[in-house]
């Protein structure tokens, strides 16, 4: 391989955009009447959303503190990274408002202003990473080796709850990019997935009800 590897950050943004907006969805129909939740449900919907939010924090504290040296670096001149950077300060914030909205729907089980929260960071999130992909991707390409790449992956895999994300990957990627992901990561990935597959689907059937789509 000769240029960075994307498709692990590709899939990445559409888990953090898919199920942001999926917990949005839920929170208004929560709000709505359309769904129920007893306190089971609640306390995994509550633990579901502070979870991601932590999940989002990292992947952009990564971004920061590690990727955007290396583009630095790497690109120079060729890289403005100020808007973005701007966003990820913006995003820290409604991250943690969010996580304590989780908590309070837990113990009223009242989801308006979550659900608000959600939509808002949801919408957010969608300009972000389109921002980021079509401004970054190339020059990722163009100037990044993929001994750096690495160490960005790294990091952004670092103390990640693999029992979560990986089923989420599998979720997430297309049939043709899950058999590039087989190939890069040999049949350890089928075994591990084989072990977190059915606890991922069981934690969505009860977060999302009729949304989970499993």
């Amino acid at each position: 391989m000769t240029t960075p590897e994307l498709l692990g950050f590709q899939i990445t943004h559409r888990v953090m955009r898919g199920e942001t907006r999926r917990l949005a969805v839920l929170a208004a129909e929560l709000t709505e009447g359309g769904q129920r939740a007893d306190a089971a449900r609640a306390a995994a919907i509550g633990t579901y959303v502070t979870k991601l939010c932590a999940y989002i924090h990292h992947h952009h504290v990564s971004e920061d503190e590690v990727l955007w040296p290396v583009l630095e670096r790497s690109a120079g001149a060729e890289v403005d990274l100020r808007d973005l950077s701007d966003d990820h300060s913006e995003l820290d914030p409604l991250l943690a408002e969010i996580s304590g909205q989780a908590k309070i729907f837990v113990s009223t089980g009242d989801a308006a202003r979550l659900a608000a929260l959600l939509t808002r960071l949801a919408d957010m999130l969608d300009e972000h990473i389109e921002e980021e992909e079509r401004l970054l991707f190339p020059i990722i390409r163009k100037y990044v080796s993929v001994a750096d790449w690495e160490k960005v992956e790294k990091a952004v895999r670092k103390g990640g709850d693999v029992r979560t994300e990986l089923p989420r990957i599998e979720e997430y990627a297309r049939p043709e990019e899950l058999v590039r992901l087989r190939k890069m990561a040999g049949p350890a990935l089928t075994v591990m997935l084989s072990l977190f597959r059915g606890g991922h689907r069981r934690r969505k059937r009860l977060v999302y009800g009729s949304l989970a789509g499993l």
